[in-house]
């Protein structure tokens, strides 16, 4: 590569590390043996002992080459369907509606937290629907959804009309290029406006066919399943247009969709087949990690041998967790698979240095900013990498001037010893989602004092994290004038200073009081009451309309007529909104 370590060089040249580094201390280069050089040093070294160097990228080392398509091979495919809409319109219930089972009374709060792809039989053939989660959490999936998708059906309620997550799907949809299929949901409510829907989306660009557009709308009802039948129509219909195809002969590629850890099976990958038919016994590369498959399994559960294009499969026999969206690519052997996945390890490890921040002249003010700037660390865990990767993202725009969230580990899987060891080391909390802790786990954070929170919802952890927050942010100060007093007297008294006589005109006067003392309306001093007395005893408090004697501590200059105004503090407990507003 474009650098290499002493020790490395003198391995691949067949040469102790000891006469490589005499060699470069004789060209005036003072190195270690662990210390790397670079390629044009390594090839003037190299030309002493007539040796030949190849420079390698390192990234050119990790594609994988796809066999290029033929005409002959390529046969229709089925339509790939991504179901996208705001939350609660009833995305999933439509897909429910679809598929004739209940996907959503297993959703914690009735809210989608994963990205589900179901293949479904239709009278003219089968189609794959993925279902996107609805809440602004999951735009990165979302988008991610609309990239290797062929149709979107967009779900909009007919008595909500467009909201936040509505425009944004439409948005994804248009970035990706892909026909848009409008469900109008829940029209058999008596609020229902379908023709609101219309007008809200032409504003969009989003034009019925009734109202001289393109875009089919169809009205449906997923509760009591009206209208499925014209919505698969019109997704045929759209298909046919398309004329999707794909190569089925050659090794097989797709898009990992979710991956998660499963107690006893290991991890576990949904992937999309894109191209090529994915057998059992397949080697593959799934981003940078290498396996076998083991066994697949469709949607249902069902064991599957083969998954030709456009079918969704979970799979068995990875060695790590992939990312979602990351490329999966089978491998001619088990062999080379290794060698992709070892290579692109390797390449993420540089990457990942390139990105450790270093402090320069640039940036150490920002640096020495930042010493003022409080914060809090979080470990998060989850039971598919989606989810964690929504979660981290809703958790880190949380972050203010002030106060910065940061997301020092987040993956799939239990909540393990590692990960607790990890938060005692830097003072963090472990955020579990849909996943709980080992019992060791548990035993080590019990004994550590680490906070392990476990949460069903991504909304109840943001917005326990968001109380979190707030709680570290610093008290606003508050003043809350309690009286005024008038200074009648003042006496000169031995050992103790000036005490002055005063009159009480309005409030009251507490011995733990703060007061700002004012001569002809121009603030002199401000400080704390040393003593306060009524008569000759000392005195709590004193109220409007009596007389009392007081010493102003530190302030001696105290003069007949002067004002004295009387004030508590009150620490007001702020929140995030407050200390964003300055940005």
């Amino acid at each position: 590569m474009e650098v290499i370590t002493v020790s490395e060089l003198a391995r691949k040249m067949n040469l102790k590390a000891s006469d490589l580094i005499s060699k470069l201390m004789g060209m005036g280069m003072m190195v270690t043996i662990n210390q790397q050089i670079d390629a044009e040093t390594a090839q003037i070294i190299a030309d002493d002992y007539e040796c030949k160097i190849n420079i390698v990228s390192l990234y050119d080392e990790t594609i994988i080459e796809s066999e290029e398509d033929i005409d002959k091979d390529l046969k229709s495919r089925p339509p790939i369907v991504t179901v996208m809409g705001h939350v609660d319109h009833g995305k999933t219930k439509l897909l429910d509606a679809i598929r004739s089972t209940n996907v959503v009374a297993g959703e914690f709060g009735g809210i989608t937290q994963h990205k589900g792809a179901y293949t479904v039989e239709t009278p003219k053939g089968p189609v794959t629907f993925l279902d996107t989660p609805g809440h602004s959490a999951f735009t990165m999936m979302r988008s991610r959804g609309a990239q290797i998708t062929d149709i979107v059906i967009l779900v909009v309620a007919a008595n909500d009309g467009v909201m936040p997550q509505t425009k944004e799907a439409v948005s994804h949809a248009k970035e990706a290029g892909v026909p848009i299929v409008v469900a109008v949901n829940k029209t058999d409510l008596p609020e229902a406006n379908p023709d609101r829907v219309k007008q809200q989306l032409s504003e969009l660009n989003i034009i019925a066919e009734d109202w001289a557009g393109s875009v089919q709308f169809i009205n449906i009802s997923a509760l009591k399943k009206t209208g499925i039948k014209e919505l698969l129509d019109a997704v045929q219909l759209e298909s046919e247009m398309l004329d999707l195809k794909a190569n089925w002969d050659c090794r097989a590629e797709g898009k990992v969709i979710e991956s998660k850890v499963d107690q006893g099976r290991g991890t576990v990958s949904t992937i999309l087949v894109q191209r090529g038919v994915l057998r059992v016994g397949d080697s593959f590369v799934a981003g940078v990690f290498n396996g076998k498959i083991r066994a697949m399994f469709d949607d249902k559960g069902e064991k599957l041998m083969e998954a030709p294009p456009s079918t969704p499969v979970e799979i068995i026999g990875i060695s790590g967790v992939p990312n979602s969206g990351d490329p999966f690519q089978v491998t001619s052997s088990d062999r080379e698979a290794k060698q992709f996945s070892a290579k692109r390890l390797e390449l993420r490890k540089v990457e990942g240095a390139k990105n450790v921040k270093k402090i320069t002249l640039d940036n150490l003010y920002d640096s020495i900013q930042d010493g003022e700037i409080q914060e809090l660390k979080v470990i998060i865990k989850g039971d598919v990498h989606g989810s964690v990767e929504a979660l981290q993202s809703a958790l880190e725009k949380l972050s203010t001037k002030e106060i910065r969230l940061a997301c020092i580990r987040a993956g799939a899987g239990a909540i393990i010893e590692d990960d607790v060891y990890l938060a005692s080391a830097s003072n963090a909390i472990i955020v579990g989602f849909h996943v709980r802790p080992t019992a060791k786990a548990q035993s080590i954070a019990e004994a550590e004092k680490v906070d392990i929170r476990k949460y069903n919802i991504i909304y109840d952890a943001v917005e326990d994290i968001r109380s979190a927050m707030e709680g570290m942010l610093a008290p606003e100060l508050k003043e809350e004038v309690s009286g005024m007093v008038e200074i009648r007297e003042t006496f000169k008294v031995p050992k103790i200073g000036v005490i002055a006589g005063c009159m009480v005109t309005s409030g009251t006067i507490t011995r733990k009081s703060q007061v700002h003392v004012y001569r002809e309306g121009v603030e002199v001093y401000t400080g704390g009451i040393s003593s306060l007395k009524r008569f000759k005893d000392d005195a709590k408090e004193v109220r409007e309309g009596f007389e009392c004697g007081l010493s102003i501590d530190g302030f001696q200059d105290i003069k007949v007529g002067d004002q004295v105004e009387v004030f508590n503090i009150r620490e007001i407990a702020r929140n995030l909104g407050e200390s964003t507003s300055g940005e």
